[in-house]
């Protein structure tokens, strides 16, 4: 399959940033809350706790936010359409405790979206934790472990993390511009990003869908309705090959997986921080690939890593093509995305 025809030989976006170059300005990504600003958040979390509202469904009206409401517009708009990342510091989560944390983050992942079931049994806020699962297993999520995840998108517009502890050591998050990768292979090995336009199989883990497969088929590389989209995890593109009747990867399909993974982990091309206790980080998985290192945790239980995580589907967001349907379920614009069984 070639290349589609109509996609620029070179994108020039503001998504197709490199690492090198974001180092140097920390402030066009991170920004820290004002002392209002988390009195602000703290008093809506609080209305929500006392009127016990159900967070499944939490909406912006239901928590208001008058002083950040054009900020977080704002940076829904850097996430569609501009870099693609952005984090907030400065929230008091040792104080606040996790409960109000919770509802804080849900309450600012509402401004940007609506949230999506991210497991079989649809959870809609996440726990990132070693919780002792084995890598080994194809069944695993990998961010049930303190293995280093590897670069990958997860299956909703956009990714949001809260942390809550840092590791002891290691546990840092990575971010790349998957644009970036394209422009790179576009100039240097177009031969092997053509293949990266074709199906490609990706392991669901055991979270089939009814009536589907135990993998689905898309491609690393979408170009439709003028948008570069990607979606990978390499460790479950590899376990796919376990299903006798998934499209095999070929030796230049292995090549050019390769290639890709050696440009994401080029550390002139990612983006590697630490995220701090009260750091709440957002990323759009339709541009950027997310990564964590491995880690090493504290041995007391109540210091042990633990990130918040929700994926959200956004209103005004870019189209999807169809093959999409076969991950999110749906392709509707701000209804889509999440883990879709039986259940959820």
């Amino acid at each position: 399959m070639p290349i589609p025809s109509g996609i620029p030989e070179r994108l020039e976006i503001p998504a197709a940033w490199t690492g090198a170059e974001l180092r140097l300005v920390p402030g066009q990504w991170r920004w820290t809350l004002s002392k209002a600003d988390v009195d602000e958040l703290e008093g809506a979390a609080r209305r929500i706790l006392d009127s016990a509202r159900d967070l499944n469904r939490l909406t912006p009206e239901d928590f208001p936010l008058s002083s950040l409401q054009a900020r977080l517009a704002a940076m829904r708009e850097t996430l569609v359409r501009g870099i693609g990342f952005e984090v907030i510091r400065g929230l008091p989560v040792g104080r606040l405790g996790e409960a109000l944390s919770s509802v804080i983050f849900v309450g600012i992942g509402a401004h940007i979206g609506g949230s999506r079931s991210q497991n079989a049994s649809g959870h809609l806020l996440g726990h990132v934790r070693d919780t002792g699962a084995d890598s080994r297993d194809p069944n695993t999520r990998i961010y049930q472990t303190r293995e280093r995840q590897t670069f990958h998108t997860d299956s909703a517009d956009v990714v949001g993390l809260l942390c809550l502890n840092e590791a002891r050591e290691g546990g840092d998050s990575l971010l790349v511009s998957a644009v970036t990768i394209y422009n790179a292979l576009r100039r240097d090995r177009p031969d092997l990003l053509a293949l990266l336009f074709e199906d490609i199989a990706t392991d669901r883990r055991g979270e089939v869908p009814a009536g589907g497969k135990p993998y689905f088929t898309i491609p690393v590389f979408n170009w439709h309705a003028g948008f570069l989209t990607v979606i990978y995890q390499r460790q479950y593109i590899d376990s796919a090959q376990r299903f006798a009747d998934a499209p095999r990867l070929t030796a230049k399909h292995v090549e050019a997986l390769d290639r890709f993974d050696a440009l994401a982990n080029d550390p002139q091309l990612h983006i590697s921080m630490r995220l701090e206790p009260g750091d709440m980080q957002f990323v759009y998985n339709h541009s950027l690939l997310h990564d964590r290192t491995g880690f090493v945790d504290w041995p007391e239980p109540g210091r042990k890593r633990h990130m918040l995580r929700l994926w959200l589907s956004v209103p005004g967001d870019r189209p999807l093509p169809a093959c999409f349907a076969q991950r999110y379920g749906t392709i509707e614009i701000g209804n889509r995305g999440g883990v879709n069984v039986a259940g959820t």
